[in-house]
């Protein structure tokens, strides 16, 4: 199958801080581009529901504030977690310059 990333996709293995009971409750990043980002959650996300997600992308607190959208989940094999594909829809102004900052530290 041919990849439709605009974005290469960085290896990141991170937990993701949500509330507990919200939707990134026990979730954790898997990989990161300009474009988006993969996570494996314990929860079934419901495809094209838009998020809101706060990216802190240094320990001197720089940070991107974007709305994503779940484009896809698939279940993970011999496990009850789920692979969930979420694509940036719109990043607040200056988010869009730390992200990208922050993948050429990373690269």
């Amino acid at each position: 199958m041919r990849n439709k990333r605009k974005n290469p996709r960085h290896t990141c293995t991170v937990p993701v801080d949500g509330k507990q009971g919200g939707p990134f409750d026990s979730s954790k990043t898997v990989d990161f581009s300009q474009g988006g980002l993969g996570l494996i959650s314990s929860r079934r996300l419901p495809v094209d529901k838009e998020i809101a997600i706060q990216l802190d992308l240094s320990e001197e607190g720089h940070s991107a504030l974007v709305v994503g959208k779940i484009q896809w989940v698939n279940p993970i094999a011999q496990t009850d977690n789920f692979r969930i594909g979420v694509v940036f829809k719109d990043m607040l102004q200056g988010s869009r310059t730390n992200v990208k900052d922050y993948l050429r530290l990373i690269a």
